[in-house]
């Protein structure tokens, strides 16, 4: 009896979790409908259309996952002050949050919008020139939603560190229907291209924007921001964020960085090659559905248990969540294996691009039911525990080493195209479910103090 007396009260109860696992799951497959709409109605324009905005996501995904990064490190501040019970705090750590991604964005808006055409030749070289207009428009569109996609990733972070997914699943759904209704009309029947593209884009998140903010400001949620238009600076929430988000943003921004630099190989195969990549990217991220929710669920749980000063659970949550992640890949792996070129029927490819598509994906579907939970989705674990500077260090060493490296070493010497570029990043995969694992199982990010 007294051992049963001694085990700590579950901070997460089996429901708690499915309440926070399944919006989170239908929020990030609705977030890539959004890339998968532009990239399937883009198509209806050809392939330079296709190849001119992949070109530019590429580029976006970069200041994306920089933006992303700063509200991961929000999040974590905010679950910890709740597992502590200081709802207090977390607010006002909320409000500093908002500020600074909000501003950052601008920022970063500012400079793409004076030196689109340097930033897209410096990256990517001379593409012809179809491409290159579509781009440039692409581009400029979606760099002015770069401010109101930070309010949202706010929001939608805040809700999530207080385990509320349904707010951002059901916003998530508005901007779809949105970006969806906006393409239909402005790439089908105004004719409009990559501009009709990126204008649904940019009003799609606009309106997320402004419904997050609605929500996040109401006082009846545990975190929220009040008085939204009164700027206070709190110096040391900043840097609690900061301690989290620099490192996870350097991470993520040298992973996009380097994905630019194989986009730049990727660019020099031609025109149908570059589609096939990108629809491959688009098809493959379907199956990562489960392991990016999984991981946004390990920021929440593992954050609170670590603010509960409770490393024992966080470890015993992370194996739960890991071997859902599996479960769920692994299903959709196998579906992947097989209707891989049903899949890329979809999109309106050249029969050239699209056998290479079909067969990059076969590859990908066999190494994401192995390796990518792992490599993506367990690091979740540490970050929430504050042991970003490690996952920031694996993760750029193994990017630029093994990913890129190895992938002009294989093109240059295996005359294998596109191919080399995919094995290269298996390689990479390999190496961080490796590293991850390891440091996982040692436990010193348990030792780790945030708050």
């Amino acid at each position: 009896m007294e051992d049963c007396a001694a085990q700590p009260t579950p901070l997460f109860p089996r429901r708690a979790l499915i309440q926070l696992i399944i919006p989170l799951v239908i929020e990030q497959l609705l977030a890539m409908t959004i890339g998968m709409a532009d990239t399937m109605m883009v198509t209806r324009a050809g392939e330079a259309a296709v190849s001119g905005v992949a070109l530019v996501d590429s580029i976006n995904l970069l200041l994306i996952q920089v933006l992303s990064a700063l509200a991961t490190g929000g999040a974590v501040i905010a679950s910890q002050y709740l597992g502590r019970r200081d709802n207090d705090t977390a607010c006002k750590a909320a409000k500093q949050l908002l500020y600074l991604s909000t501003g950052i964005a601008l920022l970063l808006t500012l400079l793409a919008l004076a030196f689109r055409p340097q930033i897209l030749t410096l990256i990517f070289g001379h593409v012809d020139a179809d491409v290159m207009d579509s781009a440039l428009v692409y581009f400029l569109l979606t760099a002015c939603s770069f401010p109101f996609l930070a309010m949202y990733n706010t929001g939608a972070a805040l809700f999530r560190s207080m385990g509320n997914s349904k707010v951002s699943m059901f916003t998530s759904l508005v901007m779809n229907i949105a970006n969806i209704g906006g393409n239909f009309y402005l790439v089908y029947i105004c004719g409009w291209g990559a501009k009709g593209v990126g204008a649904s884009t940019l009003f799609s998140r606009g309106l997320g924007a402004l419904v997050m903010l609605a929500l996040i400001c109401q006082k009846r949620h545990p975190v929220h921001i009040q008085q939204l238009f009164r700027p206070e600076r709190q110096g040391g929430l900043v840097r609690r964020i900061l301690q989290v988000g620099i490192p996870a943003g350097l991470e993520n921004g040298m992973f996009q960085v380097g994905k630019l630099t194989l986009q730049r190989l990727i660019s020099s195969f031609g025109t149908s090659v570059m589609a096939a990549d990108a629809i491959s990217n688009s098809v493959a991220s379907i199956v990562n559905v489960p392991g990016t929710s999984m991981g946004l669920a390990l920021i929440t749980v593992v954050g609170q248990c670590m603010g509960a000063r409770d490393p024992d659970q966080a470890v015993s949550y992370t194996k739960r969540l890991m071997t859902a992640t599996y479960l769920a890949m692994g299903t959709l792996s196998l579906a992947l294996l097989g209707g891989a070129g049903f899949m890329v029927g979809f999109f309106n490819l050249t029969h050239q691009a699209a056998l290479l598509a079909a067969r990059i994906l076969r590859f990908t579907a066999l190494f994401q039911l192995t390796l990518w939970p792992l490599s993506f989705s367990l690091p979740n674990a540490l970050r929430a525990a504050g042991d970003a500077k490690f996952t920031m260090v694996v993760s750029m060493c193994s990017m630029w080493v093994f990913r890129i490296g190895s992938a002009y070493l294989m093109a240059r010497f295996w005359d294998i195209g596109l191919l080399a570029v995919w094995f290269a990043m298996f390689l990479d995969w390999f190496v961080r479910a490796i590293v991850f694992t390891v440091r996982f199982a040692r436990g010193r990010w348990k030792q780790i103090r945030l708050i």
